[in-house]
């Protein structure tokens, strides 16, 4: 039997309060969810996202709560791509939606989902973000569900304490930082130590914020393994600026940067060693466990002279998609329907701190991510380059190592190089 959340009438009581619950942001708690009727099909679900699998674990317990339709079983930890190549890839998978992700997507593993009026329902902006990957043609592989958008975090008690505006230009966030330089606070936390943290945070921003990525990547996957000289696009010649920049704005970091990692980090920005820190909303759960009342708030990095150039990054943070070997593609498809309800959506990213990819869903209330809304929501955002490169490239190590003093030139010499010799094996 097929069953929509959404309609009152085919939700049990049981689901009809979790719902309800659901809707003010917390989690109904279950117990004694039996469902062991052997005419239930089963239906995997492989969502691998460490910070929310209790709470999908939770979903999972509702959804089979009413004992009617097929019984979801959450796979937190199969190999995906052995998966998909033994032709036994999880039912339904929700996770985030990058360039590893996409690979599947191009070689038409995923079943066409355009018939889930929950597609439709997805906004065109955040629709672009998954063309912007490789796609199959003619066909929806993924339905976003979830959208983390990020950008610098910074304190609000130190900005006003020193007279220092929200930087909208490159000129002003310099003289942010020598403001703060000379008032001896740590302009920008940095850690270095975690590779990851400079791609994510330093790399993207910046990148993002100096040149069209979308537009960047398109071109070069034309050109295919042409990345010479006199090629239209290529590293060596588009990340050159925006990069300089970023390790001018590095300079501004906490002296032991290289030795700091990111739960270092989190902690020093908590306890107000610095004014900045370039890190999404994940870091936030941590900052709060040190101190739940810091005032922080958010701003796109400014790399031009232009206000209009002002961009937040973000990324597809969750996805759902149903393979074409599914083994229960109908059962995926009501489980899908389930979690797209907008009841339950809605409340996964109000309490995960994500933002709605439907026109009509609601506005983040967090004070601590409001600043974002509008970037968000007039689609004045990009997806990080580092979710755009393949991790067969170490492009996370390559971003450390220019923060630790390797040469700009030899590292975009060598990105494009990695980057042709990916495009003739293709």
């Amino acid at each position: 039997m097929s069953r929509s959340p959404a309609d009152p009438q085919r939700v049990s009581a049981t689901r009809r309060g979790f719902l309800a619950t659901a809707a003010a942001g917390t989690l109904l708690s279950l117990s004694g969810c039996s469902d062991g009727s052997t005419s239930r099909s089963d239906v995997t679900l492989y969502q691998s996202k460490p910070e929310a699998i209790p709470y999908f674990r939770e979903l999972v317990r509702v959804f089979n709560a009413d004992g009617t339709g097929p019984r979801a079983v959450h796979d937190t930890a199969s190999n995906l791509s052995g998966g998909f190549a033994r032709g036994a890839p999880p039912d339904l998978g929700c996770l985030n939606y990058n360039f590893e992700m996409a690979r599947f997507q191009e070689r038409g593993a995923l079943s066409d989902l355009s018939d889930l009026p929950e597609a439709a329902a997805v906004a065109p902006r955040v629709q672009d973000l998954v063309d912007q990957y490789p796609v199959y043609p003619g066909r929806t592989s993924v339905i976003p569900y979830s959208l983390m958008a990020a950008s610098v975090l910074y304190n609000r008690e130190l900005f006003d304490r020193h007279d220092v505006e929200v930087p909208g230009t490159w000129s002003e966030l310099l003289d942010a930082c020598g403001t703060f330089q000379d008032a001896g606070v740590t302009p920008l936390i940095s850690t270095y130590a975690d590779a990851w943290t400079v791609s994510q945070g330093l790399a993207d921003y910046s990148l993002g914020g100096g040149l069209n990525v979308a537009e960047f990547f398109a071109q070069l996957r034309e050109q295919g393994d042409d990345l010479g000289p006199t090629a239209p696009v290529s590293f060596s010649k588009d990340f050159y600026d925006p990069l300089s920049k970023m390790l001018e704005l590095a300079a501004y970091s906490n002296p032991n940067a290289a030795s700091l990692g990111y739960g270092d980090g989190n902690l020093a920005f908590a306890r107000g060693e610095g004014a900045m820190y370039l890190h999404g909303p994940w870091a936030l759960g941590e900052i709060a466990k040190t101190d739940p009342d810091l005032d922080i708030g958010t701003f796109p990095l400014p790399m031009t002279e232009d206000r209009d150039d002002l961009r937040v990054r973000v990324n597809i943070d969750l996805a759902l998609w149903i393979p074409e070997a599914a083994q229960n593609p109908v059962g995926a498809r009501e489980l899908a329907s389930y979690l797209l309800d907008p009841a339950v959506q809605d409340a996964y990213n109000a309490e995960n701190l994500g933002f709605g990819v439907r026109d009509d869903a609601p506005p983040v209330t967090d004070e601590r991510l409001v600043e974002m809304q509008p970037f968000v929501d007039r689609g004045d955002f990009y997806q990080g380059v580092s979710t755009a490169i393949p991790r067969t490239i170490p492009f996370e190590n390559y971003m450390q190592g220019l923060v630790l003093g390797a040469d700009l030139e030899g590292v975009l010499t060598t990105l494009d190089n990695d980057w042709a010799r990916l495009a003739r094996r293709s």
